[in-house]
């Protein structure tokens, strides 16, 4: 074992990322530090040890060996410790062991009209993008004060259909060059979102100095209130546009690789080959409102996110995670064994079976099959899966129940639970593909509960039954739509009478919003 005190010599006073590692040289936590010396030398002094607490005392006697990252400045190490946490996921971290990302900012200079916008996940759909951001406030601060400066747009175009659609009021107090109203050509718009491009990316340096001229003006004019605004403006700025690396799997110390991962799983759970195509499934309830599944797809070993799909759970009466989890899974392979034989019926192929018929479209780029299906639960929920499996003449899909409290993964005609090393890069795949599936259902359900919360004002509406709320909701769309429509409009609604709207226009705008 190394003589970590005497390691810390070769330490340098720099910011930077430390990993520690335990005596199977596993990672065990990622921290990032200002200063990497006094940062590491304050975890071996013996003071420390004493005052610690039971996790760092346990983390302290943990480690066995320790190796830094040198970065530029703090932000690039607030970067790298998040991707590090995200691939190797230290059993003492707790922060950054989500999906959740850092801000990107993206602009498409495809369209007509371009506008900046914040985004955690980065396409390739042609679009221009910055980032990612450390600091999330700055780069908020920073971006409104781009849009001002350069006039560049902040509200979305009208969408096709779209009713009531009213544009923002920016330029009516000089926020924005005011494309949508025609004060300016595409060709200077456009001309403007590039010089706000060179800025984002640190090439332009014209708005700091400007602000930084305006800020000693506000001062020698003794409106210090202003200059110190500016101050501040002046220091997200620079936050923002500071050069810092974009870390990626190939820039990571021993990194997680998702492919070795997929070997690594493929042979723990003997299966054939691996399985380039993984789906996971996961039911989110609270009580007995609005049941969800949610269904995600990782495509070798990452995420497929155009492929997720999301459910609300009808068949089922109450909360039964076997049943829920039986009909998301018919649903789910049923629609894909339809698909792929109305794709026979409508060619030369019309006489094969639903399995050739898959099979054929699944080579022509239709729809596929997975090569390992997981579900998030024990025996019950795998047994239920397996079930509809069975009915569907898919039995011969792999399939796995992963239970979270001991990560033991369940499998058909075995007893026993498999349970992987916790460190391996096989389970920590299911970890993600599950954490995310988890996080997706999570979404969908907290979507599902605030639109509930929102269509519930209606209810006490004085003469409001179930079928008048839905033809209201029906033909508007939303509460707030409601609460925008005169009472006449109101009125024209099948089962709405004129005394009816004028209560339901008068209650909606008497209520906080």
């Amino acid at each position: 074992m190394p003589d970590l005190v005497a390691k810390l010599r070769d330490v340098p006073h720099r910011p930077g990322v430390y990993v520690m590692r335990d005596r199977l040289k596993r990672v065990i936590y990622v921290g990032k530090a200002r200063d990497l010396r006094k940062r590491l030398s304050s975890y071996f002094a013996p003071s420390r040890r004493a005052a610690a607490d039971l996790k760092t005392r346990a983390l302290i006697d943990s480690v066995r060996d320790f190796e830094i990252h040198v970065v530029k400045s703090e932000a690039e190490a607030v970067l790298y410790e998040g991707k590090l946490i995200k691939d190797f996921r230290p059993k003492y971290n707790i922060s950054f062991r989500d999906d959740k990302r850092f801000l990107l900012v993206r602009v498409q200079m495809a369209d007509p009209w371009p506008r900046f916008t914040l985004t955690r996940l980065r396409k390739e759909d042609g679009a221009r993008y910055f980032g990612p951001f450390a600091h999330s406030g700055a780069l908020r601060t920073t971006l409104e004060a781009v849009r001002k400066n350069f006039g560049i747009r902040s509200c979305r175009p009208a969408e096709p259909g779209e009713q009531d659609f009213k544009h923002c009021l920016d330029h009516v107090i000089k926020k924005c060059s005011a494309p949508c109203v025609g004060r300016i050509t595409r060709e200077d718009y456009l001309a403007k979102v590039a010089e706000a491009c060179a800025f984002l990316e640190g090439a332009s340096r014209e708005m700091i100095e400007q602000v930084e001229a305006d800020m000693r003006a506000a001062a020698e004019r003794l409106d210090f209130e202003k200059a110190a605004a500016l101050r501040d403006l002046l220091a997200d700025l620079r936050t923002t546009t500071k050069p810092a690396v974009r870390f990626t799997k190939k820039s990571l110390p021993g990194a997680i690789d998702p492919l070795e991962d997929l070997i690594e799983l493929s042979g723990a759970l003997g299966l054939p080959a691996p399985p380039r195509l993984m789906e996971c499934f996961d039911i989110s309830n609270i009580s007995n409102t609005h049941i969800v599944a949610s269904m995600v797809r990782f495509k070798d070993g990452v995420p497929d996110r155009p492929a997720y799909r999301r459910y609300r759970i009808t068949g089922t009466r109450g909360q039964n995670d076997f049943a829920s989890m039986a009909e998301v899974v018919r649903r789910r392979y049923s629609r894909i064994l339809r698909e792929a034989a109305a794709a026979s019926r409508d060619s030369e192929y019309s006489q094969e079976s639903p399995e050739e018929a898959l099979d054929r479209a699944t080579r022509a780029g239709g729809p596929a099959l997975p090569g390992l299906i997981i579900v998030d639960g024990g025996k019950g929920q795998l047994s239920s899966a397996c079930r509809e499996l069975q009915r569907l003449r898919l039995g011969g899909v792999p399939i796995i129940g992963l239970a979270k409290e001991f990560e033991e993964i369940y499998r058909p005609g075995e007893s026993a639970p498999l349970r992987l090393d916790r460190d391996s890069g096989a389970l920590k795949l299911l970890q993600r593909i599950r954490d995310e599936a988890h996080r997706f259902a999570n979404g969908y359900h907290s979507l599902l509960l605030k639109k509930r919360m929102k269509e519930s004002l209606l209810d006490d509406v004085p003469g409001m039954t179930a079928a008048r709320k839905r033809a209201l909701l029906t033909k508007f769309g939303s509460v707030e739509r409601i609460r925008r429509q005169s009472p006449e409009s109101l009125a024209g609604v099948q089962g709405i009478s004129a005394r009816l709207a004028e209560e339901v226009a008068g209650y909606l705008r008497n209520i906080q919003r």
